[in-house]
């Protein structure tokens, strides 16, 4: 479990690939013995398995292995050297949950359709995947890139979030700009809310 509160900006330093799957290597400035062989460390919004590691020139590297599943169901596919990423280590018992509860397990890619910048505040448009529109509400919780967001407004499939300068300036948000695509995981609660209504629409 993780919350969305970024913690680090990595960098994709190495991709292999391996049929249909891939090998990447991470560098991070997490150090080496926070990170035990096993570890999950959500990559924007995905949540994948410490394989390796090793410390080198000032930085944590370390490497994971993304499946064929996880590589269509998110932007993971299109990661190349150079690449940052937003970082998150699991949530440990007695941490403070700053954000919102986060599985790491990416429902869909959505588009950024545009961004507005006032005053150092960046203003987005997104697009979801029609099937998932449905669990984003206003006002409620939101993991896009790892990053916990709240969502100002819905229109059909398309949302609103905006994002103040330290989120900006912490995450690789501030790279951000329309045309982009983005890993998006709906609220858990929103899921189940919606499940419990179907199943009492067909008398379960």
């Amino acid at each position: 479990m993780f919350t969305g509160i970024i913690t680090d900006i990595g960098e994709v330093v190495a991709v292999e690939e391996h049929g249909s799957a891939r090998h990447l290597t991470i560098a991070c400035v997490y150090p080496a013995d926070s990170l035990p062989l096993g570890a999950s460390v959500c990559h924007m919004g995905v949540c994948l398995t410490v394989t390796s590691l090793k410390e080198q020139g000032g930085r944590t590297l370390f490497t994971i292995d993304a499946s064929g599943e996880t590589l269509a169901r998110t932007t993971l596919g299109d990661w190349q050297p150079g690449r940052r990423v937003n970082l998150e280590r699991a949530l440990r018992i007695g941490d403070e949950l700053g954000g919102h509860i986060v599985t790491g397990h990416v429902d869909g890619v959505a588009a950024i359709v545009s961004r507005e910048d006032r005053d150092g505040t960046a203003w987005f448009v997104f697009r979801a995947p029609r099937d998932l529109a449905k669990f984003i509400a206003e006002k409620g919780s939101v993991a896009l890139d790892g990053t916990s967001l709240t969502v100002n407004s819905v229109t059909d499939d398309t949302f609103t979030v905006t994002m103040i300068p330290h989120t900006l300036a912490v995450t690789t948000w501030g790279e951000a700009k329309a045309g982009d695509w983005v890993n998006l995981e709906v609220d858990m609660m929103a899921r189940y809310a919606a499940r419990l209504a179907d199943a009492r629409a067909q008398g379960y």
